[in-house]
């Protein structure tokens, strides 16, 4: 493939599935400076897999397999780094003025999948962008029946959770 065409394909799938890509980077990285990166990071990896890319599945499909397994390594990759040092990310939002208007219940959403194992942020993730049981087991390796009640669970858990955030549900 030449790089004119690679180039093509890159900026096309980054305009068509930036939104996506977001999603998935506020999910994994918490602060302003760790999603930049993580940001960066999926879209190195989204470049350097057009190549293998075979049409097998959707692209979407493709680019949040790549996307998902990406955060999971970088999430790991920062855990060591960070291990044993204190990080002036926890306070930093005292340094500066909030200017976001986001929906406090769409907050408490994303912290509350941000708080899930890997495996099920993924896959809250891949749900809330409809994503059939057969397409998340194709991007996750998970069984569609283990991916069934998997889900169950979540959501059992995020109702539960959204009862207690609120008395009359998020």
């Amino acid at each position: 493939m030449e790089e004119k065409e690679q180039r093509l394909i890159f900026n096309n799938w980054i305009g068509q599935y930036k939104a996506m890509l977001f999603k998935v980077v506020r999910v994994y990285a918490f602060t302003e400076n760790d999603r930049d990166d993580l940001f960066q990071e999926i879209a190195i990896q989204v470049w350097h897999s057009i190549p293998n890319f075979r049409k097998e599945s959707a692209e979407s499909t493709w680019i949040y397999r790549v996307a998902l397994n990406t955060a999971m390594r970088w999430t790991r990759k920062e855990r060591r780094h960070h291990d044993g040092r204190q990080s002036m990310d926890k306070i930093e939002y005292l340094l500066e003025e909030n200017t976001e208007n986001i929906d406090d219940r769409l907050a408490w959403l994303y912290r509350e999948i941000s708080q899930l194992p890997e495996i099920d942020r993924s896959l809250t993730l891949l749900m809330l962008d409809g994503y059939s049981y057969k397409e998340m087991a194709e991007m996750t390796g998970v069984s569609d029946t283990n991916i069934g009640v998997k889900i169950h669970r979540i959501k059992k858990h995020l109702t539960d959770k959204s009862l207690k955030y609120d008395h009359h549900g998020v």
